[in-house]
Order: structure tokens, then C-alpha cells, then sequence
């Protein structure tokens, strides 16, 4: 699972990354460092509308079938092997998929003997940003608003990630992002070969402050390394 992020980088600086992106000033200009992303927030997104511009979707995908837009809160992630085929997803699989825009995110450790879990922060080892595989939906209202929402794919832990949890999401390598991107509909199975853990030594993390498991927290305090006695070699 993937429950928390960050996107702590100027929004202008992400075509040093990406130089084919359109970052809008619109959401340079509305847009703070995010230390600690939680569900239901807008997260910044690339959907794969043929205009590669940046743009804001709620996080937590609702379903175009969707009778109340309050399932979106349970759609936060979505399962790589079983995206082809979940209801709630096979649609936007097909045809509409998007890269959710992070520069790290968190998962929580069980702490050996003790009834709590170290909250850790990951990241590449470049510090550069990066993509989630996502999955894009737009809701309509009775009364006729949209909602534009979405999901972060996960998949299995790479040898990183393994001691942490069991699952990680999936971060697209460079040339990875054209397929992914394509507005062409795709058949089932098409794109399962990009769903699969990134490579482990190009990535690092360590423990951070209990201060991300409240998603009132959203300071630079949230991803500072914290001294837990060598419990967790990254």
C-alpha cells in the first residue's frame, strides 16, 4: 500500500526532469512543497490526454458508476496484478492512465517486539522526482460537477522496500513514460511488463518522525531523518 507522499520540489523545477512537461502558472503559482500527502488531498498529475500539462486530480479513483463519490477514499491504490480485471479499474487501465508526481513517499515498519510501527521515508537515490503508475476517472455529479480523481498502482517490494512492507508502488523508469502515457486504448495485459518493482539500488530511505502518521502534519519536519539506534539499516 501506498497511504502517504511528498512532492517538496518547485513544480517549475519539474521540467529540468521531465522538458517535454507543461507546467502551468497556474499551478506553479497555487501550488506549496508537500511534505506529507494524504488521501482525499489533490495531488499533481499527468494524464494521458495527449497535452502532457500538468494538472490536480483528487487522490482516491471513483469509479464513472460510481453512486456516491465518498468510494474514492477506499480507491487509493490499486493492485498491478489485478488492474486488468477489477471493476473498479479495467476501464481507466484501458484508457485512461496518468503519472502521479512524487519525490518519495512512506511506508511503515513493524517494530520487533514492540506494539508500533517506524514510519519510513523512501526515495531515489538521485533525489530527483519521479512518477507513480496511475489510473485516471472523471465522476459526474447528479447535478452535474465533475471530479477528476485517481490511484497509485502497487506492486510487489524490491529488496529495499521487502523489510518494510509488503507492497510498493510503482515508479515508471524514464522510458517507460511514453507507453504509459499513450492516449491509445490498450488490451488487457498489454502494459503488465511496466507494473513491477523499481530497481533497488537506485533507491534509499530511513526512519523519520511519528509526525507523518498525522496528516495534519505537513512540515519539513515530517521527512528529516530521526535516530532509532541502528534498528534500520536502508
Amino acid at each position: 500500500m501506498c497511504g502517504r507522499f511528498t512532492l517538496t520540489i518547485d513544480l517549475a523545477e519539474l521540467t529540468k526532469t521531465w522538458p517535454w512537461l507543461t507546467v502551468p502558472d497556474r499551478a506553479t503559482s497555487s501550488a506549496l512543497p508537500r511534505f506529507n500527502i494524504a488521501p482525499t488531498q489533490p495531488v499533481a498529475v499527468v494524464p494521458n490526454d495527449n497535452n502532457r500539462t500538468l494538472d490536480f486530480f483528487t487522490w482516491g479513483l471513483i469509479p464513472s458508476w460510481a453512486d456516491d463519490p465518498s468510494i474514492g477514499s477506499r480507491m487509493i491504490n490499486a493492485r498491478g496484478e489485478t488492474v486488468a480485471e477489477k471493476p473498479s479499474f479495467r476501464a481507466a487501465y484501458k484508457r485512461r492512465r496518468c503519472l502521479i508526481v512524487s519525490d518519495g513517499f512512506y511506508e511503515w515498519q513493524r517494530v520487533s517486539g514492540q506494539d508500533r510501527k517506524q514510519p519510513m521515508y523512501i526515495q531515489l537515490e538521485s533525489g530527483k522526482p519521479f512518477g507513480f503508475a496511475g489510473l485516471w476517472e472523471i465522476w459526474h455529479s447528479p447535478h452535474g460537477d465533475e471530479i477528476y480523481s485517481c490511484t497509485i498502482i502497487t506492486t510487489k517490494p524490491n529488496e529495499l522496500v521487502k523489510p518494510i512492507h509488503d507492497r510498493m508502488p510503482v515508479i515508471l523508469p524514464e522510458d517507460a513514460i511514453d507507453t504509459w502515457l499513450d492516449p491509445g486504448e490498450v488490451k488487457q495485459g498489454a502494459l503488465d511488463s511496466l507494473l513491477k518493482p523499481y530497481p533497488a539500488d537506485q533507491m534509499r530511505g530511513y526512519p523519520v518522525s511519528t509526525l507523518v502518521n498525522s496528516p495534519g502534519n505537513d512540515t519539513p519536519e515530517c521527512i528529516e531523518p530521526v535516530d532509532v539506534q541502528g534498528q534500520f539499516p536502508m
